[in-house]
């Protein structure tokens, strides 16, 4: 039964995707392709209620079209600030795509913070309503497309950009690749329930500190994995800043009939407060 998949903190619901990675090569291949293959495990997609309808309407936010590093072109959305800043959020959308509700909570996320935004698009323009038409996509993301799409994303924000990144499950995951694949650019990572990387010498290039969110009762990443995550970052000289619920997959996600309100208001607090603390 389709549930109304009212995001308001952006949940990603989903599934995670392929690849990507960047100057360093393989630096997110192996985590978030293998993360992508639990798109064929029928109780990992039925984590995620297929969203209803829905269309939203933004004053300023627009659809834009950057050039990126494979000599193609990508799509993102983009929401300036209010008041000028170097500061950006780039968004990573959950497995259905850059839909609207993704919009809606960019657009949230830019105000309350003050940011720049620019919701990614790795689906190039595919936006799903169905779990096979997600499951589909997510698993159809490539390593070498989603750098290419995600350096381009840097060369348009500007050398000067100061980027944070955040996503959730599929987006989780390439939330940390994208600040991996930022460099010195890249001032902070938050992450809700998405694939960690898994090499300590991918994650000693991090030149920003993470934040994560995940639920004990998850299995996608499962409470193991997430564990060895923060020894992994611990033995790279990182800092995490890890927050673990009593909760299950996508508990942000006010569709998912799992949905945890407590959990969800206490990261998107915790969210506003690790971003305004590196913008000072």
């Amino acid at each position: 039964m389709k549930k109304i998949a009212g995001f308001l903190s952006f949940l990603a619901i989903t599934a995670t995707a392929s690849a990507q990675n960047n100057n360093m090569s393989c630096c997110a291949a192996s985590a978030t392709e293998a993360y992508a293959m639990n798109a064929s495990d029928k109780n990992f997609s039925a984590k995620h209620d297929e969203p209803l309808p829905f269309h939203y309407l933004s004053a300023n936010g627009k659809d834009i079209t950057y050039a990126t590093a494979d000599g193609k072109t990508a799509h993102g959305w983009e929401v300036k600030a209010a008041t000028a800043t170097p500061y950006y959020l780039f968004v990573i959308h959950e497995w259905w795509g850059l839909n609207d509700y993704v919009k809606q909570e960019a657009e949230k996320l830019g105000k309350d913070l003050g940011v720049n935004v620019i919701a990614l698009d790795l689906y190039d323009n595919v936006v799903t309503s169905t779990r096979e038409d997600a499951a589909k996509a997510m698993q159809a993301v490539t390593t070498d497309r989603a750098t290419a799409i995600i350096k381009g994303a840097y060369a348009y924000a500007g050398p000067k950009a100061k980027v944070f990144t955040i996503g959730w499950c599929f987006g989780g995951g390439w939330s940390l690749q994208t600040t991996l694949i930022g460099g010195k650019q890249a001032v902070g990572c938050i992450m809700y329930y998405g694939q960690p990387e898994k090499e300590v010498d991918k994650l000693k290039t991090l030149n920003a500190d993470v934040l994560g969110f995940f639920g004990n009762l998850d299995q996608w990443p499962s409470p193991q994995v997430v564990t060895e995550f923060a020894e992994n970052m611990n033995k790279a000289g990182k800092k995490l800043f890890l927050n673990r619920y009593e909760a299950t997959h996508a508990f942000a996600n006010p569709s998912n009939p799992n949905f945890n309100k407590e959990a969800t208001e206490d990261a998107y607090k915790k969210v506003l407060g690790f971003v305004k603390e590196r913008m000072k």
